[in-house]
């Protein structure tokens, strides 16, 4: 029979690198619990028009990378290739910003998927952190979620990423650029569906990574120029706010982001030691999204953080995570007698919040201190029915390799002092 592999584009997450990603997650999420963000979870999938609605249908997403299946009740639902419109969905639907505090601040983590062409650092099922402010519009909400993700990434060690950002106008000036975009694209030789794509959303075009068609954009017209002096204002406080709490950005005016819900804001995290694809994440304004999808006007903002990137990011400077062993004390048990004794130790350990493990397998001496070995443990605690005849157990530092005896009624309290 033929075993089954992984399906093409995913990955399994198997110690000892999944250590690394819990880390990640950890890292990118301990500022946003530190500022009034709560958790929140959604379904891995929606319904297919929640996308189609609010990421839009001229996106690459939409259009050529979700999964979308039809349930055998006829449902037409999609894998969430994104997070922001599920947790304005589920927010909504709980009236999260009826109950008073706005700004409603949440945050999450998860699987998205994506049909895309795989590649290092893009799969089609990744993982990612995210957070959303929802319900106000405030250039502080902006600056303090760029803030909070920076500080994310240099509390994991990480130097050298760049934060882009620029502004894509609102409902009013928006517009105006649109026009003169989609004027300047009519006259550049395009292929059939970027000409289609120009009339959807002519922003998209910009973000179009081919060199012909990069070639053709210079001398397009640019979105700053054609800025409403509400929206140059707000850009400026964003600026300001950021440039004061330290965190180093480049203005980027091609800067548009692969979703249409965007506005005002719009920012990215690159790192340029990963080849291609440099983003490490991003995020930015989406004040029309709640209409879009069926809501009351809730202008909100958000980024999603990649945390296979992120990783990867770790690994191109070298950076090497300080993650403690998981395993304090590894017990060895030789003989019936002390396997039994031993066990039961074990589970006091654990009780008393000792990370322990225990030589399963019924191994000889030797097997069972390679497994202790292995397993990082600072120390073993070896016994055998001589040793417990005297009630007693060795306990080995595994570091210095020095040996002692130990009253076993006194082993929880003599580890515990030793490991403090």
């Amino acid at each position: 029979m033929a075993t089954f592999k992984a399906p093409k584009g995913t990955y399994d997450l198997i110690p000892p690198v999944s250590v690394k990603y819990l880390a990640v997650r950890e890292a990118i999420s301990a500022p946003l619990r530190n500022s009034g963000y709560g958790y929140i979870e959604t379904p891995g999938f929606e319904d297919v028009g929640l996308f189609a609605r609010g990421v839009g249908e001229s996106t690459d997403i939409v259009s050529k990378e979700m999964y979308a299946f039809e349930t055998k009740g006829g449902d037409q639902l999609a894998l969430r290739p994104e997070g922001t419109a599920s947790v304005l969905r589920a927010a909504l639907e709980a009236s999260l910003h009826k109950q008073g505090n706005l700004p409603v601040k949440l945050w999450y983590s998860g699987s998205y998927y994506r049909y895309e062409r795989p590649q290092k650092g893009r799969y089609r099922h990744f993982s990612q952190v995210g957070a959303e402010a929802i319900g106000a519009e405030d250039p502080a909400l902006d600056a303090e979620l760029i803030i909070l993700a920076d500080q994310a990434y240099r509390s994991l060690g990480l130097r050298d990423f760049r934060i882009l950002l620029n502004s894509l106008g609102d409902k009013e000036c928006r517009p105006v650029y649109r026009e003169a975009l989609q004027g300047f694209l009519r006259g550049l030789d395009l292929d059939e569906e970027t000409v289609r794509r120009a009339e959807i959303n002519p922003l998209r075009v910009l973000d179009d990574k081919r060199p012909d068609v990069q070639k053709q954009l210079v001398g397009a017209p640019v979105l700053r120029d054609y800025l409403c002096d509400a929206c140059k204002a707000y850009h400026e406080e964003v600026r300001a706010l950021i440039t004061a709490a330290g965190v180093a950005f480049e203005d980027d005016e091609k800067l548009v982001r692969g979703l249409d819900y965007y506005t005002r804001t719009t920012f990215e995290f690159v790192h340029d030691g990963l080849g291609s694809q440099s983003a490490v994440g991003g995020g930015g304004r989406y004040d029309g999204l709640s209409e879009m999808i069926g809501g009351p006007a809730l202008p909100s903002v958000g980024w999603a953080l990649g945390v296979d990137r992120t990783v990867l990011a770790l690994e191109a400077e070298g950076v090497e995570l300080d993650i403690p062993a998981s395993t304090s004390v590894f017990a060895v048990a030789l003989g019936e007698e002390a396997r039994r004794v031993l066990f039961g130790k074990v589970t006091e350990l654990r009780k008393a919040g000792v990370a322990a493990d225990f030589s399963f397998g019924g191994k000889g001496l030797k097997g069972a201190m390679k497994d202790a070995n292995r397993s990082g443990a600072r120390f073993a605690v070896v016994a055998g029915e001589r040793d417990l005849a005297e009630g007693l157990v060795q306990l080995k530092d595994m570091e210095s390799g020095e040996q002692s005896a130990v009253a076993l009624a006194e082993l929880i309290d003599t580890v515990k002092a030793r490991l403090a």
